[in-house]
């Protein structure tokens, strides 16, 4: 190498950072030889140009990172106002629709307290109410009503006594129907009154057995009817301040629409319990386990969009007045 000459060696910073370029210069005899222009050992003068452009693409590297970071930083700005957005909607529709609790099928499917009218409100603590009153043998209206039902069951037969062998004709389990109440209490007694009057063809077909090919063991008709009663009372969450089963939230659209909704969603159960112990020639010794399958049809019904009505539900078109 000829006297004078300089020998670079550059150094760059880590990208991203500011570029340092460090020149070690060594055999330097003066500083006043421009960077530029020097010639190398070989005569081609094109070291301070090489010098320009690799200064020139640091510049640019520096450029594209900043951009790349802006930009990165962007993406996440944007991730996290659109996180925002997303979580804030969920809150918000989950204050507004049903939400299903950890288990369904099997267990309950709980949702939100719903939001009642007055005209619901009013309708179901008056339903509440029936559904507080214990039957009782010793009151003279739970006495007549019970004589009631038999005027209306067995319209040509005199009426036996309170206590008596005959009542056994309808259902009962015993002589004193009075102590097969404990479950349903007086509503399922009105229950049975109100499917003999309003659906007397169903009543009088599903008492007598007249349907179908029957079981020689067949279910007790009143004993059955309580058991229904008590049953619709869980599937539709009424003893909860605010029903909030899916079942009981479609239930409070039914009651809306009708003062005695249970009551005729009763009727409708009825008539479902009998034609799925049809379908599966049922005995006594199975009456559990159709109750179990006619709850799981009426559950499926209730959970039908096309439903606001009783009378929308499929099952309602069994019954015959």
């Amino acid at each position: 190498m000829r006297p004078g000459a300089l020998r670079r060696r550059l150094y760059h910073g880590d990208v991203g950072m500011k570029s340092n370029g460090n020149y070690m210069m060594t055999g330097l005899h003066g500083l006043d030889e421009p960077l530029s222009g020097n010639r190398d050992y070989d005569g081609r003068h094109s070291e301070g140009k090489t010098l320009e452009c690799i200064w020139v693409e640091g510049q640019r590297k520096e450029h594209l990172h900043w951009a790349a970071l802006l930009f990165t930083n962007l993406i996440v700005q944007w991730a996290q106002w659109i996180a925002k957005i997303v979580l804030g909607s969920v809150s918000f529709i989950a204050r507004i629709l049903p939400l299903p609790s950890n288990t369904q099928s099997g267990s309950n499917w709980k949702l939100l307290e719903p939001a009642l009218n007055p005209l619901q409100e009013a309708r179901l603590r008056s339903l509440q109410q029936r559904l507080g009153i214990p039957y009782d043998g010793s009151r003279l209206e739970h006495q007549e009503a019970l004589k009631q039902l038999w005027k209306l069951a067995y319209p040509d037969r005199e009426l036996p006594p309170l206590k008596s062998e005959l009542w056994k004709d309808m259902g009962w389990q015993g002589p004193d129907p009075s102590t097969d109440f404990r479950g349903g209490g007086f509503i399922s007694l009105e229950n049975l009154i109100f499917f003999a009057k309003k659906y007397p063809q169903s009543f009088r077909r599903l008492l007598h057995k007249q349907d179908g090919n029957r079981s020689e063991w067949e279910y007790p008709f009143a004993v059955a009817g309580i058991n229904i009663s008590f049953m619709l009372v869980q599937i539709l969450d009424l003893q909860s301040g605010k029903p909030s089963s899916r079942a009981g939230r479609r239930f409070l659209e039914l009651l809306a629409e009708d003062e005695m909704a249970f009551d005729d969603l009763y009727c409708v159960t009825f008539q479902m319990m009998d034609a799925q112990w049809l379908v599966k020639r049922a005995s006594y010794m199975e009456f559990n386990e159709i109750l179990k399958s006619t709850r799981t049809g009426l559950e499926h019904e209730l959970s039908l969009e096309s439903v606001s009505r009783v009378k929308d539900l499929p099952a309602y078109s069994l019954l015959k007045r």
